[in-house]
Protein backbone atom coordinates (compact mmCIF):
# COMPACT_ATOMS: atom_id res chain seq x y z
CA UNK A 1 0.00 0.00 0.00
CA UNK A 2 2.77 2.33 0.81
CA UNK A 3 4.37 1.69 -2.42
CA UNK A 4 1.52 2.45 -4.61
CA UNK A 5 0.91 5.87 -2.29
CA UNK A 6 4.44 6.66 -3.03
CA UNK A 7 4.15 6.62 -6.16
CA UNK A 8 0.94 8.28 -6.35
CA UNK A 9 -1.09 5.44 -6.95
CA UNK A 10 -4.40 4.44 -5.71
CA UNK A 11 -4.99 1.09 -5.11
CA UNK A 12 -8.31 -0.56 -6.00
CA UNK A 13 -8.85 -4.35 -4.98
CA UNK A 14 -11.00 -6.40 -7.73
CA UNK A 15 -13.98 -7.95 -5.77
CA UNK A 16 -12.82 -8.84 -2.78
CA UNK A 17 -13.69 -5.97 0.01
CA UNK A 18 -12.43 -7.81 2.88
CA UNK A 19 -8.37 -7.61 1.13
CA UNK A 20 -9.13 -4.23 0.49
CA UNK A 21 -10.09 -3.64 4.31
CA UNK A 22 -7.25 -5.54 5.57
CA UNK A 23 -4.42 -4.53 2.98
CA UNK A 24 -5.78 -0.67 4.39
CA UNK A 25 -6.50 -0.05 0.01
CA UNK A 26 -8.19 2.70 -1.00
CA UNK A 27 -11.14 0.78 -2.20
CA UNK A 28 -12.71 -1.85 -4.14
CA UNK A 29 -14.15 -2.45 -7.70
CA UNK A 30 -17.20 -5.30 -7.52
CA UNK A 31 -19.23 -6.88 -10.50
CA UNK A 32 -22.38 -7.82 -11.06
CA UNK A 33 -22.22 -11.15 -9.44
CA UNK A 34 -20.04 -9.72 -6.25
CA UNK A 35 -21.21 -8.50 -3.37
CA UNK A 36 -23.63 -5.07 -3.96
CA UNK A 37 -22.12 -2.09 -3.47
CA UNK A 38 -23.82 -1.20 0.00
CA UNK A 39 -22.14 -4.51 1.07
CA UNK A 40 -18.93 -3.56 0.11
CA UNK A 41 -18.95 -0.30 1.60
CA UNK A 42 -19.93 -1.39 5.03
CA UNK A 43 -16.68 -3.51 5.02
CA UNK A 44 -14.79 -0.86 3.69
CA UNK A 45 -16.16 2.02 5.42
CA UNK A 46 -17.60 5.18 4.31
CA UNK A 47 -14.88 6.97 2.66
CA UNK A 48 -13.75 4.24 0.45
CA UNK A 49 -14.02 4.07 -3.24
CA UNK A 50 -16.35 1.40 -4.09
CA UNK A 51 -16.68 1.19 -7.85
CA UNK A 52 -19.11 -1.19 -9.52
CA UNK A 53 -19.21 -2.92 -13.33
CA UNK A 54 -21.82 -2.46 -15.59
CA UNK A 55 -22.72 -3.75 -18.83
CA UNK A 56 -26.17 -2.46 -19.85
CA UNK A 57 -28.21 0.66 -19.68
CA UNK A 58 -30.56 -1.20 -16.71
CA UNK A 59 -27.27 -2.10 -15.02
CA UNK A 60 -26.13 1.44 -15.10
CA UNK A 61 -29.34 2.82 -13.85
CA UNK A 62 -29.04 0.53 -10.95
CA UNK A 63 -25.72 1.41 -10.69
CA UNK A 64 -27.09 5.44 -10.14
CA UNK A 65 -28.96 4.41 -7.27
CA UNK A 66 -25.99 3.37 -4.79
CA UNK A 67 -23.19 5.31 -3.40
CA UNK A 68 -20.77 3.59 -6.07
CA UNK A 69 -18.23 6.01 -6.27
CA UNK A 70 -17.99 5.24 -10.29
CA UNK A 71 -19.02 3.25 -12.52
CA UNK A 72 -17.34 1.36 -14.82
CA UNK A 73 -18.42 0.11 -18.09
CA UNK A 74 -17.91 -2.44 -20.88
CA UNK A 75 -16.64 -4.34 -22.55
CA UNK A 76 -17.04 -1.27 -25.00
CA UNK A 77 -14.92 -2.54 -27.90
CA UNK A 78 -14.13 -7.14 -28.28
CA UNK A 79 -11.71 -8.42 -25.79
CA UNK A 80 -10.21 -11.49 -24.98
CA UNK A 81 -9.12 -10.95 -21.83
CA UNK A 82 -12.17 -11.49 -19.90
CA UNK A 83 -15.29 -13.14 -21.26
CA UNK A 84 -18.24 -10.81 -19.27
CA UNK A 85 -20.83 -12.77 -21.36
CA UNK A 86 -21.57 -9.60 -23.22
CA UNK A 87 -20.38 -8.46 -26.94
CA UNK A 88 -18.53 -5.00 -27.52
CA UNK A 89 -21.59 -2.31 -26.22
CA UNK A 90 -19.91 0.34 -27.57
CA UNK A 91 -19.86 4.50 -27.10
CA UNK A 92 -23.42 4.78 -26.49
CA UNK A 93 -23.20 2.91 -23.20
CA UNK A 94 -20.22 5.72 -21.71
CA UNK A 95 -22.47 8.52 -22.79
CA UNK A 96 -25.53 6.91 -20.50
CA UNK A 97 -23.07 6.12 -17.84
CA UNK A 98 -22.23 9.60 -18.18
CA UNK A 99 -25.76 11.02 -17.97
CA UNK A 100 -25.66 9.54 -14.19
CA UNK A 101 -23.65 11.84 -12.85
CA UNK A 102 -20.92 9.32 -11.42
CA UNK A 103 -17.53 9.21 -12.95
CA UNK A 104 -17.45 6.37 -15.38
CA UNK A 105 -14.29 3.98 -16.36
CA UNK A 106 -14.60 2.58 -19.86
CA UNK A 107 -13.31 -0.93 -20.22
CA UNK A 108 -12.84 -3.90 -22.78
CA UNK A 109 -10.49 -3.33 -25.89
CA UNK A 110 -9.12 0.20 -24.95
CA UNK A 111 -5.99 0.57 -26.95
CA UNK A 112 -4.23 3.70 -27.05
CA UNK A 113 -5.40 4.84 -30.64
CA UNK A 114 -9.26 4.39 -28.86
CA UNK A 115 -8.49 6.36 -25.72
CA UNK A 116 -9.34 9.74 -26.87
CA UNK A 117 -12.55 8.92 -28.13
CA UNK A 118 -13.60 6.78 -25.25
CA UNK A 119 -12.69 10.08 -23.06
CA UNK A 120 -14.27 12.10 -25.84
CA UNK A 121 -17.44 10.55 -25.12
CA UNK A 122 -17.39 10.63 -21.63
CA UNK A 123 -15.57 8.26 -19.71
CA UNK A 124 -12.98 9.86 -16.92
CA UNK A 125 -10.57 7.36 -17.06
CA UNK A 126 -10.15 3.83 -19.19
CA UNK A 127 -9.05 0.61 -17.92
CA UNK A 128 -6.45 -0.90 -20.30
CA UNK A 129 -4.71 -4.41 -19.85
CA UNK A 130 -3.86 -6.07 -23.54
CA UNK A 131 -2.62 -3.26 -24.96
CA UNK A 132 -0.27 -2.68 -22.09
CA UNK A 133 1.16 -6.19 -22.93
CA UNK A 134 0.84 -6.28 -26.46
CA UNK A 135 4.64 -5.41 -27.69
CA UNK A 136 6.71 -6.85 -24.69
CA UNK A 137 7.19 -3.54 -22.97
CA UNK A 138 4.40 -2.51 -20.43
CA UNK A 139 6.73 -0.10 -18.76
CA UNK A 140 7.00 1.90 -21.52
CA UNK A 141 3.38 1.47 -23.29
CA UNK A 142 1.99 2.81 -19.84
CA UNK A 143 4.54 5.65 -20.01
CA UNK A 144 2.89 6.56 -23.30
CA UNK A 145 -0.61 6.21 -21.52
CA UNK A 146 0.39 8.80 -19.10
CA UNK A 147 1.90 11.24 -21.09
CA UNK A 148 -0.53 11.31 -24.07
CA UNK A 149 -3.73 10.97 -22.05
CA UNK A 150 -2.69 13.62 -19.47
CA UNK A 151 -4.70 16.79 -20.51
Amino acid sequence: MRRAHDAGATLIVNDRPDIARLAGADGVHVGQDDLSVDQARRIVGPAAIVGLSTHTEIQIREAGKTTATYIAVGPIYGTVTKDTGYSARGLDLIRTAAATGRPVVAIGGITLARAFEVLDAGAQSVAVISDLVTDGEPERKVRLFLDRLAR
